[in-house]
């Protein structure tokens, strides 16, 4: 073949310039995501700051309230989806194991019932029969976003090729060390599937922490319809879109980093 004339495919196999190409273009589409939401946060913020807005809201679209309400409903994301995690992947593990796989209806049915159950009757029972505040919050959000990884969990263990684990098994591997080195690996692009929608589910949910005194970005929309003040209520709704698409940007990153080479 002629220099200069390799197919891409080749080019790729080959490790030629094509596939620094490949990798450039992949980082400026990656690169895209955090400018759009930097732009809009920006152009939010000018907007806060030159246009003519009355007393309340100039008050409630202050930008260090704003920054504080961010910063609490980050918080209020993070902790819950943390928690969630820890409790939901070692559960869709346990549901997978031989002895346990005739109890993942049942576990998969409870899963379905805390999802099914809308999350404001669940902080106003727990706001009635526990505390309000931060804590019964995370409760709340915990709850909603367990379907997700719990299921996500099942699934990528699952679909592991029983050939794998027998070959693993062969070659004198324990069931842990199949686990832990076989499996997991494996079912990491799934379960990083479940984290990522509960991350962003949480987002959209923790809004009506406002309800039960958690803070958050919440308050700016709840405030905004109390008041009637169309534009607070748009902002705060829009700070909530752009931290949504944040977290799910950011887990994306993730989700690449930890996929296994070659899946």
């Amino acid at each position: 073949m002629t220099a200069g004339l390799v197919a891409p495919e080749q080019a790729a196999l080959l490790g030629e310039p094509g596939d620094g190409a490949d990798s450039s273009r992949r980082w400026r589409r990656g690169l895209a995501v955090p400018l759009v939401l930097t732009a809009l946060v920006v152009g939010l913020l000018v907007y806060v700051q030159t246009a003519e807005l009355d007393d309340i809201e100039a008050r409630l679209l202050d930008p260090n309230l704003l920054l504080d309400a961010t910063l609490r409903h980050l918080q209020l994301v993070v902790v819950s989806t943390v928690i969630v995690v820890l409790l939901a992947v070692p559960l869709g593990i346990l549901a997978t194991r031989p002895s346990v796989r005739r109890f993942v209806p049942l576990i998969i049915g409870l899963g379905n019932v805390a999802q099914g159950v809308p999350s404001l009757g669940v902080l106003v029972l727990l706001a009635i029969y526990v505390d309000i505040g931060f804590t019964p919050a995370i409760a709340a959000l915990v709850l909603y976003a367990f379907l997700p990884i719990l299921r996500n969990t099942i699934v990528g263990l699952q679909q592991v090729d029983p050939f794998v684990i027998e070959s693993g098994r062969g070659m004198g591997m324990s069931r842990g060390t199949v686990l832990r080195r076989l499996e997991l690996p494996l079912a990491v692009p799934v379960v990083l599937a479940g984290i990522r929608t509960a991350a962003v589910i949480n987002v959209g949910t923790a809004t009506i922490a406002t309800l039960v005194n958690a803070g958050g970005l919440g308050d700016v929309i709840y405030q905004g319809l109390v008041l009637n003040r169309l534009v607070v209520t748009v902002v705060g709704a829009l700070l909530a879109a752009v931290l949504a698409l944040f977290i799910d940007y950011l887990a994306g990153l993730l989700e690449q980093a930890l996929r296994p080479k070659g899946l």
